[in-house]
């Protein structure tokens, strides 16, 4: 599991970076053949597609829109603070920290799950490449 997890790294590292889906998969692609074996490619593949299976609508709409679905937390966090300070109200600031806190976690958890469909994209085309090597 330790070299899953240093993979899940790799393709959030690669997500930092303001390219193409393809470019990203291309880089990411060297960097696993040259640090992992293809029998530990097959094993982080197939862990990703056991967590994979076991995801519902609500982690597929997080993934593909992490930003929209915290946007509403955030505002709530602005509102909290806008009214704790101005009104004097210690319940505010409470909600703003409660608001930041929850935007930041669906924020973290939608990157680690488009960094694991970036990572399973990547290892399924290298498989894909291994298969046919006229390509």
């Amino acid at each position: 599991m330790a070299q899953l997890e240093r993979l899940l790294k790799m393709a959030e590292d690669e997500l930092t970076e303001y390219s193409t889906d393809a470019r990203k998969m291309e880089k990411l692609r060297r960097k696993i053949g040259l640090s992992v074996s293809a029998a530990e490619q097959r094993q982080a593949k197939e862990a990703l597609l056991a967590t994979k299976q076991s995801s519902n609508i609500i982690t597929q709409i997080l993934e593909e829109q992490r930003q929209a679905v915290a946007l509403p937390f955030w505002g709530i966090a602005g509102l909290g603070l806008l009214f704790g300070i101005s009104l004097n109200q210690p319940i505010g600031l409470l909600v703003a920290i409660v608001g930041t806190v929850l935007a930041f976690r669906i924020q973290k958890w939608g990157w680690q799950l488009q960094a694991s469909r970036l990572l399973l994209q990547t290892l399924e085309d290298i498989e894909a490449r291994i298969a046919q090597p006229n390509k």
